[in-house]
C-alpha cells in the first residue's frame, strides 16, 4: 500500500517526488510510502533544449534531466520507490483509494498524482470522464487535459502539469508538481500550509 503513487516520470512528476521525498524528516511525512511510475519513453523532456530556465545551465538537454533526475531522486531519497520499465494502464477506484494496474503489476495507492504529458493519445482506463480539450494549447494540436480544481480531480486523485490545463513550459510544469506534492503535505499535516526548504 503507498500513501502515494506519482505516475510520470517527466519534469511534473519527477519534482513532485522530489519534494514529497524531501519532507520525511517531518513527524507528519515520516513513515509515509511514496513511489513514482518513472515512465519517460513519451516524455516532451526527451526531445527538448533549455536555454531560458532559472538555474539550469544553457544547452542542457531535456533527456540529461530525465537521467539526473531519476539520479538525484536515487541519491537523494531513496525511500521513494522508483519503480521503472512498467506503464499504466487503468487507474480504479477503491474503498481504500485507487488501484493502479500496469503491464506488469498491480498496485494500491491511497493517493494517486497523474503526471504524464498532455497528448490526445493517453490510453488510461479510468480517466475518460475527466478528458476535456486543453484550455491553453492551440485547438489544432488537440490538447487534452483532465478537468481539475486546483489540481484535485476528485478526492484523492491528483493531476500535475500539462495535462493539469498548464502551458507547456518546463518551469511551469515542475512548479505544478511541487504544488502538488505541498498540497498532499499539508493533507498529511492536518491541513495546517507546509512548505519544505533546505538551509544553509
Amino acid at each position: 500500500m503507498f500513501d502515494v503513487l506519482i505516475i510520470g516520470g517527466g519534469a511534473a512528476g519527477m519534482s513532485c517526488a522530489l519534494v514529497l521525498g524531501s519532507a520525511k524528516k517531518q513527524v507528519f511525512a515520516a513513515d509515509k510510502h511514496i513511489g513514482i511510475i518513472l515512465h519517460q519513453k513519451t516524455s516532451h523532456l526527451q526531445n527538448a533544449l533549455f536555454n531560458n530556465v532559472l538555474g539550469v545551465t544553457p544547452g542542457t538537454t531535456g533527456a540529461d534531466i530525465l537521467v539526473s533526475g531519476k539520479e538525484q531522486l536515487h541519491t537523494l531519497y531513496p525511500h521513494v520507490d522508483c519503480i521503472e520499465h512498467e506503464k499504466v494502464q487503468t487507474i480504479a477506484k477503491t474503498t481504500d483509494g485507487f488501484s493502479v494496474i500496469t503491464n506488469k503489476a498491480t498496485y494500491i495507492s491511497k493517493l494517486v498524482v497523474v503526471a504524464v504529458g498532455y497528448t490526445n493519445l493517453l490510453t488510461i482506463s479510468g480517466l475518460e470522464p475527466y478528458i476535456k480539450s486543453h484550455p491553453r494549447a492551440k485547438t489544432e494540436k488537440e490538447r487534452i487535459w483532465l478537468q481539475n480544481d486546483n489540481h484535485l480531480i476528485e478526492d484523492g486523485l491528483y493531476v500535475a502539469g500539462t495535462l493539469a490545463g498548464w502551458r507547456s513550459q518546463f518551469a511551469i510544469a515542475s512548479g505544478s508538481g511541487a504544488h502538488v506534492a505541498t498540497d498532499i503535505l499539508t493533507l498529511w499535516n492536518n491541513g495546517e500550509h507546509v512548505k519544505v526548504h533546505d538551509k544553509v
